[in-house]
């Protein structure tokens, strides 16, 4: 059995203190990877990339309003001519950028077997990890003309080589570990004690961590990670928790999060001292009918509504986008 990868948590001088004038602010990053069927096993094949073409139109919301965009490309988008191309547009917005994302099963060397566990590029031996990140990275850069800066492992699968393996093809962002998540009943790592603060980690703290946010809300709020880690030991335990309103876990994504949870999630966190919001979706989510959060047209219409309430929100409280330059100049 796969031990389970916890990710250290950082020591108070790694948290990142940001400078008054950074203010609050917000990025938003996108999965971008190939659609598949989200209820099989994982395969090598049997994939498509026909929603990157959405990627531009999709992109031009956020660009009216002045938001760039971290595109995290896997080796299936990153090896496709016209995924590559509809990328290449979007960045000419100056503010939108290119990382990487490792998707193990469809990103060779192929020298592991196929499994839930492995779909976790951290679990895999060190070597083969290191092979595919080289393959992948090599990959964008000869796509996009630099190699990317900032990772994601696919599934948020982090694994005890993976920060130092980084660091050593000098990446200076992660972005894997999920704040409040906990994926080890399926093999994965367990990011429950992460909190939504920056900090620095990997070898000599050189990698700077964003991770994906996560916000408790609810009466019940204080001291959550606790009570919902019992409350997941109950039938439906976390479900009438949420419906009373005593508490729930939102994750700061359009996908599988309703509008007015995720707006109370953006003001308790704005509130609790956040200074910088991370949200997520994935691409394919961009045409219905490519992931479980997208179905249809209706939904991607909610999907749409989804954002214009938030970025209304944000824009509200004065929350500012920031590129990955300022991000790091401020930390």
């Amino acid at each position: 059995m796969t031990p389970v990868f916890r990710a250290p948590l950082p020591a108070p001088a790694a948290q990142i203190r940001w400078p008054e004038e950074f203010g609050t602010r917000f990025t938003i990053s996108v999965d971008t990877e190939e659609e598949f069927d989200w209820s099989a096993p994982f395969r090598r094949d049997g994939f498509g990339t026909a929603s990157a073409a959405a990627i531009p139109d999709g992109h031009r919301r956020f660009a009216e309003r002045g938001i760039g965009i971290v595109y995290l490309v896997d080796f299936p988008i990153a090896t496709d001519t016209a995924a590559v191309a509809a990328l290449q547009q979007v960045l000419a917005d100056g503010r939108s950028e290119i990382g990487a994302q490792l998707h193990p099963w469809v990103t060779p060397p192929f020298a592991e077997k196929i499994s839930i566990a492995n779909s976790f590029a951290g679990n895999l031996a060190e070597p083969i990890e290191a092979a595919k990140l080289d393959r992948l990275g090599n990959a964008i850069e000869r796509a996009f003309g630099a190699p990317p800066r900032i990772y994601r492992a696919g599934r948020y699968g982090l694994g005890p080589h993976t920060l130092r393996l980084l660091a050593a093809r000098g990446y200076r962002i992660d972005c894997s570990m999920r704040a409040a998540y906990d994926y080890s009943r399926e093999g994965g790592p367990d990011y429950a004690a992460i909190g939504n603060h920056a900090f620095r980690t990997g070898p000599h703290e050189t990698i700077l961590e964003l991770p994906f946010t996560t916000v408790f809300t609810g009466r019940l709020r204080a001291g959550a990670a606790a009570l919902y880690d019992r409350l997941g030991r109950l039938p439906m335990g976390r479900g009438i928790a949420a419906r009373l309103g005593l508490l729930n876990r939102v994750a700061l994504s359009p996908e599988d999060m309703p509008v007015a949870e995720a707006l109370e999630a953006v003001r308790v966190a704005a509130g609790e001292g956040v200074r910088l919001l991370n949200f997520s979706f994935h691409s394919p989510s961009l045409v219905p009918g490519n992931t479980p959060y997208v179905r249809d047209a209706a939904e991607l219409r909610q999907f749409w509504a989804w954002w214009e309430a938030v970025l209304d929100l944000l824009d509200r409280r004065s929350i500012r986008p920031a590129t990955l330059d300022e991000i790091l100049a401020s930390a």
